[in-house]
């Protein structure tokens, strides 16, 4: 506990200038002799600040605030506002204080200030925090001529920073400094009733409604991403003041103004129809609108789109007609193939058939081939061999007359042989008689009468010796001579 009291030693106190009533110093938790006669010390509870909150201290004593200033700037020595008597001795400003003390246990006089729980100024993930500091010198630009749309300043000074926050947690006075969070993430904003992203930065868009060239109305949906580098947000910042401002200053009337002059240019069925390039129109344009406000348009894209119920009533009887047209187109292709398949059926049940008559024509082509082919053959035979006997019979006819000749050629020898032994008239008489014996014939009778004792056949013989013997006798004597008539040539 903390202790407010009016000096522990009386005599101290009043020889050295005390006052009476509350004292602004404070004692720690102790065992101390104070004399009560002279002295109250009531007990007070000291101040426990929570991780992740900061005290925010308004003091009671000091000097007072500069006009026009609205927290005293910090001073130090005062052991965070412990020590009041050195707070007011550093030329402590009386009133809300710039400074803040971080999550602990402090002695801090009541009397003397009030100090505030608050939380730690997160900044989250994907998101930079962009300074408005409502205290501190005067601040001088620091973005140049580029940019004419505010002031951003340094660290410390008044108006916003240009130097933004990264993710994070901070021990920032709330009430003299301001933070903006600023997604650098890609955001998405849908201008369509009903719909709304977790940012809630399209909690008051809605879905837009634009009027043809040919006069229809109709509804559309939209969505658009957009980037904010982080080096821009102070810029956007110092500009529109927060995201909510730019949505409705300068997105809003952006985008649902193209949209209302895109339609105009066409009519409602060609809109419909030329969805995507009417997209691709749209991301061009406004990507080029928003550079100017320190914006990066990633897409845009265009959602459902409704249009009037008499242009749907005629697209849809357009449609059905279409599809009819494609059943019956469809039904006609399958009443064709559905014959095709019919056709196709009954020659496969007669190809059994057909191949059947087939392979019986091809067999009676292929017997009769074959019987040409064995007569061919036959015939080719039979002239070889014809050719083969002719040669055959003049070969045999060549040999035999070869022999014939040589036979009779041998028997002519033979038989000039016989005559020259012989004589001419003997050689035939006795061929005759050769031929006469082997015909068998009777020509003379078994009994014939004579003049011989040896009967008939005897003389006959006698008479062909006769001859013969005359015959060799002639031979004889003309070879003696022709032997006698040589030696004399």
């Amino acid at each position: 506990m903390a202790f407010r009291f009016r000096r522990e030693s009386a005599r101290a106190f009043l020889t050295n200038g005390g006052e009476r009533g509350p004292q602004i110093t404070v004692i720690p938790p102790g065992t101390y002799r104070i004399n009560t006669a002279l002295f109250t010390v009531d007990l007070m509870p000291v101040l426990d600040i929570p991780d992740n909150q900061v005290g925010i201290v308004t003091t009671k004593e000091g000097t007072p605030l500069p006009t026009g200033e609205i927290a005293g700037r910090e001073v130090q020595g005062h052991n965070s506002f412990q020590d009041a008597q050195a707070f007011i001795n550093a030329g402590g400003f009386k009133g809300l204080q710039e400074q803040v003390i971080l999550a602990g246990r402090y002695f801090i006089n009541p009397l003397f200030a009030k100090v505030e729980m608050k939380e730690m100024t997160s900044v989250p993930i994907a998101n930079v925090g962009v300074v408005i500091a409502f205290v501190g010198a005067e601040g001088h630009d620091v973005t140049g001529e580029a940019f004419k749309h505010g002031n951003l300043v340094s660290r410390g000074q008044k108006g916003v920073w240009v130097d933004p926050l990264d993710p994070g947690k901070y021990a920032i006075n709330p009430y003299t400094h301001k933070v903006e969070c600023v997604p650098t993430a890609n955001v998405v904003l849908n201008w369509a009733t009903g719909k709304t992203e977790a940012h809630q930065l399209d909690k008051n868009l809605s879905t837009i409604t634009v009027r043809s060239s040919d006069g229809f109305k109709f509804n559309l949906d939209v969505s658009q991403i957009i980037h904010i580098p982080r080096n821009e947000a102070p810029k956007v910042i110092a500009r529109f003041g927060n995201m909510s401002n730019l949505v409705t200053q300068v997105l809003e009337p952006t985008i649902g103004n193209y949209f209302r002059n895109a339609a105009q240019r066409s009519d409602a069925i060609d809109f419909l129809k030329n969805r995507s390039e009417r997209q691709n129109e749209a991301k061009a344009a406004i990507a080029a609108g928003l550079t100017d406000y320190n914006v990066n348009a990633v897409d845009t894209l265009i959602g459902d789109i409704v249009p009037p119920e008499e242009l749907m009533k005629t697209l849809t009887d357009r449609k059905l007609a279409e599809q009819r047209k494609v059943t019956f187109d469809t039904q006609k292709t399958a009443e064709e193939t559905r014959k095709e398949l019919e056709q196709a059926k009954a020659i496969a049940d007669t190809q059994a058939n057909v191949v059947s008559s087939q392979r019986t024509v091809e067999i009676a082509k292929f017997n009769a081939e074959a019987a040409v082919n064995n007569a061919n053959g036959v015939a080719q035979s039979r002239i070889i061999n014809a050719e083969a006997e002719a040669r055959a019979t003049i070969v045999t006819g060549n040999a035999e007359g070869t022999r014939i000749t040589a036979v009779g050629e041998a028997e002519a020898k033979v038989i000039q042989l016989k005559t020259n032994a012989v004589g001419q008239g003997n050689f035939a008489l006795i061929e005759v008689g050769k031929a006469l014996a082997a015909s068998g014939l009777k020509l003379v009778p078994d009994i014939i009468a004579g003049g011989g004792a040896e009967g008939g056949n005897s003389g006959i013989v006698q008479v062909l010796m006769a001859g013969l013997l005359r015959d060799m006798a002639t031979k004889r004597q003309n070879e003696a001579n022709t032997a006698i008539e040589e030696p004399k040539a």
